[in-house]
This record gives structure tokens, sequence and C-alpha cells, in this order.
């Protein structure tokens, strides 16, 4: 695909799953939390656009109000990961060798040795299932990622002549570290952030679907499809439907985080010009 062009089209399927769930907020064909059994598993047709479920749920609203739950769970998990990782990798890099960099870095491989699902499943036994344990867990998995993204970022900018030239002026590693670090590896964390927010949608969508995410009434797409598995056969488009979602949107972020890479690194730039 062309430089540039697979930007446009993440982005653009992207947004269309942003203002479905923007939208969401102030209105819905129907009303996601009402049940009408004498319309159950009705066609596709011009009240129910996209047909409805064995109890009578508007399928199109419950994708535009379970595309809000997915976005909103990944894109605080992802926060929860920018906002403790970024920091941990700067402190690591600004201290390789350290004591302080090991304790860090052995850290993360603790988090690593435990998928999500488990610290979700570890959260769930203590809290109970919730959007907000989801949160936790995706988030908490995240946190290892962007540390060593960004210490790994940040440590081969340590060596080069202007920070050197920083420190020779009297400036702290944490000065330089936000000065001088963090905005040249800004073009790394961007990437990341789009790649963890696929991730964080697959993942609750995952969690959803065993229970563990967000319960009802509010519409999850995984719990949408753990919820037409018994009925694949007789009406497939319960299962589709939602699939599709997680597929398009999972998509759309991952063309837009490797258009955004091919855009922000300039040595991708020089090979494809």
């Amino acid at each position: 695909m062309r430089l540039g062009a697979q930007l446009w089209v993440g982005a653009g399927l992207t947004a269309v799953f942003l203002l479905a769930a923007l939208l969401s907020f102030a209105w819905t064909p129907h009303d996601v939390e009402a049940l009408n059994i004498a319309d159950r598993l009705k066609p596709m047709g011009a009240i129910y656009p996209l047909g409805t479920d064995h109890f009578g749920r508007d399928i199109l609203s419950m994708l535009m109000v379970g595309a809000r739950t997915s976005i909103a769970v990944a894109l605080v998990a992802v926060g929860i990961g920018i906002g403790i990782g970024v920091p941990l990798g700067l402190i690591a890099a600004a201290n390789r060798g350290s004591l302080l960099d090991e304790v860090v870095m052995r850290g993360n491989d603790l988090i690593f040795a435990f998928p999500s699902l488990v610290i979700a499943i570890l959260i769930t036994a203590v809290f109970g299932p919730s959007a907000l344990n989801a949160i936790l867990a995706i988030g908490i998995f995240n946190i290892p990622v962007f540390a060593r993204v960004t210490r790994g970022g940040a440590l081969s900018l340590w060596t080069l002549d202007y920070i050197l030239a920083a420190r020779v002026a009297g400036k702290g590693r944490l000065r330089i570290s936000l000065e001088h670090i963090l905005p040249n590896i800004t073009n790394l964390l961007i990437v990341q952030g789009t790649i963890q927010f696929s991730l964080g949608i697959l993942a609750e969508a995952a969690l959803s679907y065993v229970g563990l995410g967000a319960q009802p009434p509010t519409p999850s797409w995984g719990r949408m499809l753990a919820e037409a598995q018994t009925m694949i056969y007789t009406n497939p488009a319960l299962a589709i439907l939602p699939g599709l979602a997680i597929v398009a949107m999972v998509l759309g972020l991952n063309l837009m985080g490797d258009g955004l890479r091919d855009l922000l690194d300039p040595r991708v730039r020089r090979a494809r010009g």
C-alpha cells in the first residue's frame, strides 16, 4: 500500500467507530436496554437496519454502544500504560546500569509473566467482574510495554552529542529527560499507543466474552459474541456483525499505526522517497 494511503484508510475506519461511539451518547435508533420479545430475531429491515437479537434488542444500537464501551476501556487502559510506563522508562534509561534500572526492568518482567486475562481473573476474584476491572487488568499489562519502549528509545539518545552538551551545560537527568529525551521519542510512543489501543480492543472483547468485562445491561462486542455462539447456525448475523466490528476496528488502528510509523520515521521516508 502506498505511503500515506494506509494511514488514511486506517484513520477512516477508526473515525467511523469513534463517531458511532460519540453519537451513542446522544442517540441510538432504539433503547439498548429495552427487551422486546415480540421482535426477537427480526431480519434486517427499515425499523431494525441490522436486525434484532434473541431478546428483541436492536443490533445496530448495541454495536454503537458496544463501540463506546470498547473504546473507553482501551483508551483508559492505554492512558494508564503511558502515564506510569513512560516515566518508569525515562527513569530507567537515565539511570542505566543502576539498581533502580534493574528494579524497574525486573518489575516489568514480573508483570509480563502474567497475561492480562490472568490479571483480570485475579482482580475479578477480589473485586468482581466489571468494566473498571477490565481497564485495570489491561492497563497494568500496558505499563511494562510502554516502559520498555521508552527505555529503549531513550537509551539510543543518551549517548548523542546534544545530550552530552546538555549535561556539560549543567542540566540534570530529569530536566534532560523532559526537555530533550521525551520530545524525541514521542513518535515511538504514538505508534506504540495505536498498537496497544488495538490490542486493548481485542483484550476488552476477550474479557467480556468470558464474562470478566462490562456487565449487563451495558452492551459489549465480546459479550454479543458470547451470547450469539449458541445461535451461530440459526442466525449467524448475531455473531458475524460484532465480529466484523472488532476486526474492522483493530484493522483500522493497525493500519493507522503503520501509517504513522512510516510518516514519523525519517528513515522510512528516505527509503521510499
